[in-house]
């Protein structure tokens, strides 16, 4: 029986997914991002109960990575599609409103992509190679809850949303590693760009509220690349 309980969490993780579509389709932005983040939190503790109960198996890896591109491929991608369908055009790009916001399934694709490279790349142990889809979803997810309705107001956020699913859909799969937020050791040495992350997290939660996941994640990325150029000319 035990074996199974990793599944069937990784199922929920599945299900939340396909609910937050249904909401992403009627652009209940709000219920979508709720439904990402519990997709989220049962994505978290599948693999850890696998390992608590030492049942990991090939099927459970599989059937991970196919919930993750529902809920953290498919339902941010439907978010964007969503809000792409709603806003305000420039007057010259309102002819293409009907094909325009099927871009944004560009990053379901990638994020698949991404999913099948993460599982045979074995550098991942420590940390990520490339954007995590858990983080891409929670970034577009927060953005269109925060700030949607204002970009409503701004035909030229337009560009500024494709511009991002190309840029999003290329982190995604780009070969830039990203740190994760696990510690051997709790010293500062060592652990400095974690921390810095971690305590510069709180203060932005406060401030910007929902929207503050986008900006963390943004944050995110950014520290990640001061830490690649950084190793880099250590190395040089």
């Amino acid at each position: 029986m035990k074996k199974h309980i990793p599944n069937c969490i990784t199922c929920c993780n599945l299900i939340s997914g396909c609910i937050a579509i249904a909401f992403a389709i009627v652009s209940d932005f709000q219920y979508a991002f709720i439904w990402i983040i519990i997709g989220a939190v049962f994505d978290f503790f599948d693999g850890m109960v696998a390992r608590l109960l030492h049942v990991s198996s090939p099927i459970g890896k599989e059937l991970d990575s196919l919930a993750d591109v529902v809920t953290f491929g498919v339902a941010p991608s439907t978010i964007v599609f969503s809000q792409l369908g709603i806003m305000t055009y420039p007057s010259f790009c309102e002819p293409l409103r009907d094909y325009l916001p099927f871009i944004a399934f560009i990053m379901a694709a990638f994020s698949g992509l991404r999913l099948a490279k993460f599982n045979l790349d074995e550098r991942q142990t420590l940390g990520f190679i490339g954007l995590p889809t858990p983080a891409n979803a929670l970034f577009w997810g927060s953005l269109i809850l925060g700030i949607g309705d204002k970009l409503d107001s701004y035909p030229v956020a337009l560009f500024f949303i494709l511009a991002g699913i190309l840029v999003s859909s290329y982190l995604l799969v780009a070969e830039i590693p990203m740190f994760a937020l696990k510690f051997k050791q709790w010293k500062w040495k060592g652990n400095e760009i974690k921390f810095i992350f971690l305590l510069t997290c709180l203060p932005l939660l406060l401030i910007f509220g929902i929207t503050a996941f986008a900006i963390i994640i943004a944050w995110y990325v950014v520290l990640s690349v001061i830490v690649m150029k950084k190793e880099k000319s250590n190395i040089g």
